[in-house]
Protein backbone atom coordinates (compact mmCIF):
# COMPACT_ATOMS: atom_id res chain seq x y z
CA UNK A 1 0.00 0.00 0.00
CA UNK A 2 0.96 3.66 -0.26
CA UNK A 3 1.40 4.90 3.30
CA UNK A 4 2.32 8.37 4.53
CA UNK A 5 4.11 8.72 7.87
CA UNK A 6 4.75 11.99 9.68
CA UNK A 7 6.65 12.01 12.97
CA UNK A 8 10.11 10.46 12.75
CA UNK A 9 11.16 10.58 16.39
CA UNK A 10 12.41 7.86 18.72
CA UNK A 11 9.23 5.85 18.22
CA UNK A 12 8.38 6.79 14.65
CA UNK A 13 11.67 5.81 13.04
CA UNK A 14 11.55 2.08 13.87
CA UNK A 15 7.82 1.99 13.09
CA UNK A 16 8.52 3.31 9.60
CA UNK A 17 11.31 0.78 9.25
CA UNK A 18 8.85 -2.07 9.81
CA UNK A 19 6.45 -0.66 7.21
CA UNK A 20 9.22 -0.38 4.62
CA UNK A 21 10.47 -3.88 5.43
CA UNK A 22 6.92 -5.19 4.91
CA UNK A 23 7.06 -3.95 1.31
CA UNK A 24 4.89 -0.83 1.51
CA UNK A 25 5.64 2.44 -0.29
CA UNK A 26 6.17 4.87 2.57
CA UNK A 27 6.11 8.64 2.02
CA UNK A 28 7.81 10.78 4.65
CA UNK A 29 7.81 14.42 5.73
CA UNK A 30 10.28 16.18 8.05
CA UNK A 31 13.19 13.86 7.26
CA UNK A 32 16.22 15.00 9.26
CA UNK A 33 19.77 13.67 9.38
CA UNK A 34 18.89 11.16 12.11
CA UNK A 35 16.10 9.70 9.96
CA UNK A 36 17.94 9.77 6.62
CA UNK A 37 18.50 6.02 6.94
CA UNK A 38 14.78 5.54 6.25
CA UNK A 39 15.22 7.12 2.81
CA UNK A 40 18.22 4.89 2.20
CA UNK A 41 16.01 1.92 3.10
CA UNK A 42 13.38 2.94 0.54
CA UNK A 43 11.29 5.66 2.17
CA UNK A 44 10.30 8.58 -0.08
CA UNK A 45 10.83 12.09 1.33
CA UNK A 46 8.32 14.77 0.33
CA UNK A 47 8.33 18.47 1.15
CA UNK A 48 4.96 18.88 2.89
CA UNK A 49 2.28 17.06 4.83
CA UNK A 50 -0.15 17.83 2.01
CA UNK A 51 2.17 16.13 -0.50
CA UNK A 52 2.36 13.06 1.74
CA UNK A 53 -1.43 12.92 1.96
CA UNK A 54 -1.84 13.34 -1.81
CA UNK A 55 0.46 10.38 -2.41
CA UNK A 56 -0.99 8.07 0.24
CA UNK A 57 -3.98 5.82 0.84
CA UNK A 58 -3.21 5.79 4.57
CA UNK A 59 -1.61 8.63 6.54
CA UNK A 60 -0.07 7.86 9.94
CA UNK A 61 0.88 10.51 12.49
CA UNK A 62 3.28 9.96 15.41
CA UNK A 63 3.72 13.42 16.93
CA UNK A 64 4.50 14.82 20.40
CA UNK A 65 1.38 16.76 21.38
CA UNK A 66 -2.15 17.87 20.51
CA UNK A 67 -1.03 21.15 18.94
CA UNK A 68 1.47 19.31 16.72
CA UNK A 69 -1.25 17.00 15.41
CA UNK A 70 -3.60 19.91 14.78
CA UNK A 71 -0.92 21.82 12.89
CA UNK A 72 0.10 18.86 10.71
CA UNK A 73 -3.53 18.03 9.95
CA UNK A 74 -5.06 21.44 9.41
CA UNK A 75 -2.24 23.97 9.13
CA UNK A 76 -0.80 25.43 5.95
CA UNK A 77 -0.01 22.60 3.51
CA UNK A 78 -1.42 20.18 6.07
CA UNK A 79 -2.70 16.66 5.61
CA UNK A 80 -6.32 17.78 5.27
CA UNK A 81 -5.52 19.96 2.25
CA UNK A 82 -4.07 17.02 0.31
CA UNK A 83 -6.13 14.13 1.63
CA UNK A 84 -7.42 11.64 -0.94
CA UNK A 85 -11.14 10.88 -0.96
CA UNK A 86 -11.65 7.67 0.99
CA UNK A 87 -8.23 7.81 2.66
CA UNK A 88 -7.58 6.60 6.19
CA UNK A 89 -5.88 8.76 8.83
CA UNK A 90 -4.33 6.89 11.77
CA UNK A 91 -3.14 9.12 14.60
CA UNK A 92 -0.73 7.13 16.78
CA UNK A 93 0.28 10.18 18.84
CA UNK A 94 -0.77 10.53 22.49
CA UNK A 95 -3.00 13.61 22.61
CA UNK A 96 -6.18 15.05 24.10
CA UNK A 97 -9.20 12.73 23.83
CA UNK A 98 -11.47 15.77 23.58
CA UNK A 99 -9.58 17.35 20.69
CA UNK A 100 -9.25 13.95 19.02
CA UNK A 101 -13.03 13.78 18.63
CA UNK A 102 -12.97 17.19 16.95
CA UNK A 103 -10.13 16.17 14.61
CA UNK A 104 -11.96 12.94 13.72
CA UNK A 105 -15.15 14.84 12.85
CA UNK A 106 -13.24 17.23 10.58
CA UNK A 107 -11.41 14.41 8.78
CA UNK A 108 -14.49 12.24 8.29
CA UNK A 109 -16.40 15.27 6.98
CA UNK A 110 -13.90 15.23 4.10
CA UNK A 111 -14.89 11.68 3.18
CA UNK A 112 -11.96 9.96 4.89
CA UNK A 113 -11.80 7.47 7.77
CA UNK A 114 -10.19 8.09 11.15
CA UNK A 115 -8.61 5.87 13.79
CA UNK A 116 -6.87 7.17 16.90
CA UNK A 117 -4.32 4.50 17.81
CA UNK A 118 -1.94 5.64 20.57
CA UNK A 119 0.67 3.14 21.66
CA UNK A 120 2.44 1.81 24.72
CA UNK A 121 5.70 -0.11 24.85
CA UNK A 122 8.28 2.61 24.43
CA UNK A 123 11.28 2.54 22.14
CA UNK A 124 11.86 -1.18 22.73
CA UNK A 125 8.29 -1.98 21.70
CA UNK A 126 8.65 0.14 18.57
CA UNK A 127 11.95 -1.50 17.61
CA UNK A 128 10.59 -5.02 18.20
CA UNK A 129 7.22 -4.38 16.51
CA UNK A 130 5.65 -5.31 19.83
CA UNK A 131 3.68 -2.17 20.67
CA UNK A 132 0.38 -2.26 22.53
CA UNK A 133 -2.06 -0.23 20.44
CA UNK A 134 -5.35 1.22 21.73
CA UNK A 135 -7.82 2.20 19.03
CA UNK A 136 -10.81 4.49 18.68
CA UNK A 137 -12.95 4.76 15.54
CA UNK A 138 -15.67 2.94 13.67
CA UNK A 139 -15.54 -0.83 13.25
CA UNK A 140 -14.99 -0.35 9.51
CA UNK A 141 -12.12 2.09 9.99
CA UNK A 142 -10.49 -0.17 12.57
CA UNK A 143 -10.75 -3.14 10.19
CA UNK A 144 -8.98 -1.08 7.51
CA UNK A 145 -6.24 -0.08 9.91
CA UNK A 146 -5.64 -3.52 11.42
CA UNK A 147 -3.33 -5.01 8.74
CA UNK A 148 -1.04 -1.98 9.04
CA UNK A 149 -1.16 -1.86 12.84
CA UNK A 150 -0.22 -5.55 13.01
CA UNK A 151 3.10 -4.71 11.35
CA UNK A 152 3.99 -2.44 14.28
CA UNK A 153 2.26 -4.00 17.29
CA UNK A 154 1.31 -7.20 19.06
CA UNK A 155 -1.67 -6.38 21.28
CA UNK A 156 -4.18 -4.29 19.34
CA UNK A 157 -7.57 -3.47 20.88
CA UNK A 158 -10.56 -1.60 19.48
CA UNK A 159 -11.88 0.30 22.49
CA UNK A 160 -14.82 2.14 20.90
CA UNK A 161 -15.64 5.32 18.94
CA UNK A 162 -13.16 8.04 17.99
CA UNK A 163 -11.37 9.37 21.05
CA UNK A 164 -11.65 6.17 23.06
CA UNK A 165 -8.17 5.06 22.04
CA UNK A 166 -6.80 8.26 23.55
CA UNK A 167 -8.85 7.71 26.72
CA UNK A 168 -7.25 4.27 27.08
CA UNK A 169 -3.78 5.75 26.56
CA UNK A 170 -4.37 8.38 29.24
CA UNK A 171 -5.41 5.57 31.61
CA UNK A 172 -2.25 3.67 30.68
CA UNK A 173 -0.06 6.68 31.43
CA UNK A 174 -1.70 7.19 34.82
CA UNK A 175 -0.89 3.61 35.81
CA UNK A 176 2.67 3.78 34.45
CA UNK A 177 3.38 7.16 36.05
CA UNK A 178 2.07 6.23 39.49
CA UNK A 179 3.82 2.85 39.39
CA UNK A 180 7.15 4.45 38.48
CA UNK A 181 6.78 6.73 41.47
CA UNK A 182 5.88 3.76 43.72
CA UNK A 183 8.88 1.74 42.55
CA UNK A 184 11.17 4.76 42.95
CA UNK A 185 9.99 5.35 46.52
CA UNK A 186 10.31 1.67 47.46
CA UNK A 187 13.85 1.29 46.08
CA UNK A 188 14.91 4.64 47.53
CA UNK A 189 13.61 3.62 50.96
CA UNK A 190 15.42 0.28 50.71
CA UNK A 191 18.71 2.02 50.06
CA UNK A 192 18.26 4.57 52.84
CA UNK A 193 17.40 1.75 55.27
CA UNK A 194 20.69 0.06 54.48
CA UNK A 195 19.31 -2.77 52.34
CA UNK A 196 20.63 -3.51 48.87
CA UNK A 197 17.98 -2.12 46.45
CA UNK A 198 18.94 -4.68 43.81
CA UNK A 199 18.32 -7.55 46.25
CA UNK A 200 15.04 -5.99 47.39
CA UNK A 201 13.95 -5.71 43.77
CA UNK A 202 14.93 -9.33 43.15
CA UNK A 203 12.90 -10.42 46.18
CA UNK A 204 9.80 -8.58 44.96
CA UNK A 205 9.88 -10.00 41.43
CA UNK A 206 7.23 -12.69 41.06
CA UNK A 207 5.15 -11.48 44.02
CA UNK A 208 2.14 -9.17 44.10
CA UNK A 209 4.45 -6.16 43.72
CA UNK A 210 5.88 -7.51 40.45
CA UNK A 211 5.34 -5.48 37.29
CA UNK A 212 7.05 -4.52 34.05
CA UNK A 213 7.92 -1.23 35.75
CA UNK A 214 9.68 -3.04 38.61
CA UNK A 215 11.52 -5.28 36.16
CA UNK A 216 12.62 -2.67 33.61
CA UNK A 217 12.50 0.71 35.30
CA UNK A 218 13.54 -0.63 38.68
CA UNK A 219 16.73 -1.93 37.11
CA UNK A 220 17.32 1.40 35.40
CA UNK A 221 16.91 3.21 38.73
CA UNK A 222 19.44 0.93 40.44
CA UNK A 223 21.92 1.24 37.56
CA UNK A 224 21.16 4.97 37.09
CA UNK A 225 20.75 4.20 33.39
CA UNK A 226 18.53 7.06 32.32
CA UNK A 227 19.08 7.17 28.56
CA UNK A 228 15.53 7.82 27.40
CA UNK A 229 13.15 5.20 26.20
CA UNK A 230 10.37 7.61 27.16
CA UNK A 231 11.30 11.09 28.35
CA UNK A 232 9.95 12.68 31.51
CA UNK A 233 8.79 15.74 29.57
CA UNK A 234 6.60 13.61 27.29
CA UNK A 235 5.17 11.64 30.20
CA UNK A 236 4.41 14.89 32.04
CA UNK A 237 2.48 15.98 28.95
CA UNK A 238 0.39 12.80 29.10
CA UNK A 239 -0.24 13.19 32.84
CA UNK A 240 -1.38 16.72 32.05
CA UNK A 241 -3.95 15.26 29.65
CA UNK A 242 -5.24 13.12 32.52
CA UNK A 243 -5.43 16.11 34.85
CA UNK A 244 -7.25 18.12 32.17
CA UNK A 245 -9.72 15.27 31.60
CA UNK A 246 -10.39 15.02 35.33
CA UNK A 247 -11.04 18.75 35.49
CA UNK A 248 -13.43 18.59 32.52
CA UNK A 249 -15.32 15.68 34.11
CA UNK A 250 -15.33 17.21 37.61
CA UNK A 251 -13.60 14.23 39.17
CA UNK A 252 -10.61 14.03 41.52
CA UNK A 253 -7.43 12.19 40.56
CA UNK A 254 -5.24 13.28 43.48
CA UNK A 255 -2.28 10.95 42.96
CA UNK A 256 -2.23 11.64 39.23
CA UNK A 257 -2.07 15.36 39.98
CA UNK A 258 0.73 14.77 42.49
CA UNK A 259 2.88 12.78 40.05
CA UNK A 260 2.19 15.40 37.37
CA UNK A 261 3.64 18.01 39.73
CA UNK A 262 6.64 15.83 40.59
CA UNK A 263 7.38 15.43 36.88
CA UNK A 264 7.21 19.20 36.58
CA UNK A 265 9.77 19.49 39.36
CA UNK A 266 12.07 17.05 37.55
CA UNK A 267 11.78 19.09 34.37
CA UNK A 268 12.48 22.28 36.29
CA UNK A 269 15.75 20.75 37.51
CA UNK A 270 16.77 19.88 33.96
CA UNK A 271 15.83 16.19 33.95
CA UNK A 272 13.07 16.47 31.34
CA UNK A 273 15.05 14.71 28.59
CA UNK A 274 15.94 11.74 30.80
CA UNK A 275 13.99 8.49 30.89
CA UNK A 276 10.98 8.62 33.21
CA UNK A 277 12.71 6.12 35.51
CA UNK A 278 14.88 9.11 36.48
CA UNK A 279 11.97 10.25 38.66
CA UNK A 280 13.90 8.60 41.52
CA UNK A 281 16.25 11.59 41.33
CA UNK A 282 13.47 13.72 42.84
CA UNK A 283 13.71 11.67 46.03
CA UNK A 284 17.49 11.93 46.09
CA UNK A 285 17.27 15.71 45.78
CA UNK A 286 14.61 15.98 48.52
CA UNK A 287 16.73 13.86 50.85
CA UNK A 288 19.83 15.94 50.20
CA UNK A 289 18.07 19.20 50.87
CA UNK A 290 19.39 20.74 47.63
Amino acid sequence: MKIGFIGLGIMGRPMVGHLIAAGHDVFLHRVKEVSQELVTAGGIALDSAAAVASASEIVILMLPDTSDVEGVLFGKDGVASGLQDGALVIDMSSISPVETKVFAERITAQGADWVDAPVSGGEAGAKNAALTIMCGGTEAAFARAMPILEIMGKRITHIGPSGDGQVAKVCNQIIVGLTIEAVAEALFLAGKAGADPSRVREALLGGFADSTILKVHGERMIDEAFTPGFRINLHRKDMGLAVDAARALDVALPNTAMVHQLMGAAIGRGDGDLDHSAMIRNLQVLASGD
